[in-house]
């Protein structure tokens, strides 16, 4: 009988190397992560060189008026020097570089590792708060609730999912009738029925939130449904779920479903009011035409 041979030890994992650049522009902030090239030499004022973080360029969505977009950032701070034997901390404020005026702010911790280029980050945080930028006409169609939507998303970047639900639903709750107002201007402009109007009137004057999407989920124009499916709809199956009834993991899966179909409709209704305006005017001007021939 042959014995059964040892198995052999695992052998441990190197920990992914990301550059710089990837690492300030998609790395979340409070996790350690090891760095490629990491360290450069900078000239000192009174001559020499130091060993400095290596601060790249790097790709980021500005959300100015000239850009709205994603365009190239450069540092405008002094490189902090690094050592091997403890963090070095600094603020990197980066710039847009074609606007030259919105900037992005990060708090890190950085330190190379003995004798080499690589080393470790820590990103402590940034402003503004990490995860993908949230969209100008969102923004605009929740209007007062902004600061209550983006501390929403910033307990869903950090994985607080009970406080991300809770945070989105009382944006929609307390903009419902926002919502509704935008729903019925496509309503009227794409010439709905004076029934689904008054619809619309009633759900906007219903006090409860579920039943003023209750009501107006059968009055929404085919230009704003999301793959054929009612957004008011989806938000109302999606909202009417008892926060203490789920864990944190569901929470915040429904949360960045919320966000999404949120978004999209924000999208959807201000690109029909936009093809409503411009065929207004492109009739507008073929009649002028016409009655000056």
């Amino acid at each position: 009988m042959n014995e059964a041979s040892e198995p052999e030890p695992e052998q441990a994992q190197t920990p992914a190397l990301l550059s710089f650049s990837d690492f300030l522009e998609s790395h979340p902030p409070n996790q350690i992560a090891s760095i490629a090239s990491i360290k450069a030499w900078f000239p000192k004022t009174g001559g020499g060189s130091y060993e400095g973080l290596a601060i790249p360029e790097i790709r980021l969505h500005c959300p100015s008026e000239p850009c709205n977009g994603v365009r190239f950032f450069r540092c405008v701070s002094q490189p902090p020097q690094l050592s091997s034997t403890k963090f070095a901390y600094a603020y990197l404020t980066y710039r847009c570089w074609n606007c030259q005026k919105y900037e992005k702010v990060f708090s890190v911790a950085a330190r190379t590792k003995d004798g080499e280029v690589n080393g470790e980050a820590l990103k402590f945080g940034e402003v503004p708060a990490f995860g993908p930028p949230t969209s100008a006409r969102l923004i605009k169609l929740i209007g007062p609730d902004r600061e209550t939507f983006l501390k929403g998303r910033r307990c869903e970047n950090q994985g607080l999912g009970i406080g991300a639900f809770i945070y989105y639903r009382r944006v929609v709750e307390h903009q419902k009738n926002r919502i509704l107002s935008e729903i019925a201007k496509v309503a009227e402009r794409v010439g709905a029925s004076q029934d689904t109007l008054d619809i619309l009137k009633r759900a906007s004057d219903e006090t409860q939130f579920s039943r003023a999407l209750e009501i107006a989920k059968g009055a929404i124009p085919e230009s704003l449904l999301i793959n054929g499916h009612n957004p008011l709809g989806l938000l109302h199956g999606a909202l009417s779920e008892g926060v203490h009834e789920m864990s944190d993991e569901e929470c915040l899966e429904i949360a960045g479903s919320v966000r999404v179909v949120l978004g999209e409709l924000a999208e959807r209704l201000a690109q029909a009011l936009k093809d409503e305006a411009e065929l207004q005017q492109a009739l507008s001007a073929m009649m002028r035409k016409r009655n000056a021939t």
